[in-house]
């Protein structure tokens, strides 16, 4: 196989997996592993051999999850005008493929768990359970938004435990901040599939209670996002910087629902763009505040 060959199958498998969604978890991973690395180590650095670990960790993971949940929706991708030329139902990854794929990346996220502690090792299979379950929600369950929510929760998790080896009770109320702020997204990106959802019995909360309620729904959640992020800052003991960075957030999600409520043809600059800065935005004054105290 030529290198342009290799090139393309690397693309075609970052296509399949959104790799460029990453940023949302890794925002978050990181955001626990500094403050943790402040709880236990008197700074915010972490270390090198843990960053490159919990990259490891966490693409692996989510390579898994993501490949899973396109393994799983294949017969349901392939009747969405939205989703029809995905890699995994257009023929340019097999179903052989797919499944070693996800193999693979369960191999990895597992031994390289094995790297970073006992606890983190420990865990390992019940993660991976629960971000693979994510993918069966939406067959019967309008929880589908939360699970996924949770999933992405499990970083700031991963985060804590492979610095600290330890769970702290903060990692609690960040996770639950990542839960709500993810659901509250995910029921906006939603809307863009209200009546295929609907003609093909599939369980989302916008096909269910329409529009106007999801999008209220979705203000809820990021509310609570919002409010469990004030008492993780709070259960850290992280200053004055670091408020700033979540007033920012706060913003950026009232910003995120005004644009979608003005026309809904601004889902897609919403999900990506104001989500994916909002993490690195919060993460660069928790680094900020660490820098400072110390």
């Amino acid at each position: 196989m030529t290198i342009r060959k290799i090139w393309h199958r690397l693309q075609v498998f970052s296509e399949l997996v959104a790799f460029e969604h990453t940023i949302f978890s890794a925002s978050f991973i990181l955001i626990a592993m500094v403050v943790s690395s402040n709880a236990v180590n008197d700074n915010g650095f972490f270390g090198f051999k843990v960053l490159f670990l919990c990259v490891i960790a966490l693409v692996s993971a989510r390579n898994f999850a993501m490949a899973f949940n396109r393994f799983c929706d294949r017969d349901i991708d392939i009747t969405n005008n939205r989703t029809k030329n995905r890699p995994s139902v257009d023929g340019r990854i097999s179903v052989i493929s797919l499944l070693a794929f996800c193999i693979l990346n369960i191999i990895a996220f597992v031994l390289v768990s094995y790297f970073i502690n006992d606890l983190a090792f420990m865990l390992s299979v019940p993660f991976l359970i629960i971000i693979g379950f994510y993918s069966l929600m939406k067959r019967f369950s309008y929880l589908a938004h939360w699970v996924l929510g949770l999933s992405l929760g499990l970083a700031p998790l991963a985060g804590d435990i492979a610095v600290s080896g330890d769970l702290h009770i903060w990692t609690a109320f960040l996770c639950l901040g990542v839960l709500f702020w993810v659901a509250g997204f995910d029921l906006i990106y939603s809307l863009q599939d209200i009546e295929h959802d609907k003609a093909n019995g599939l369980y989302s909360v916008p096909s269910r209670f329409g529009l106007d309620n999801a999008l209220s729904i979705s203000r809820i959640s990021h509310i609570l996002a919002i409010f469990c992020w004030a008492i993780f800052l709070r259960c850290s003991q992280t200053y004055n910087l670091a408020i700033i960075g979540l007033l920012l957030a706060a913003i950026m999600l009232v910003y995120e629902h005004v644009i979608v409520c003005k026309d809904l043809h601004n889902i897609p600059k919403a999900f990506f763009v104001t989500n994916g800065y909002l993490g690195f935005v919060f993460l660069f004054f928790i680094i900020l505040d660490s820098v400072v105290r110390f």
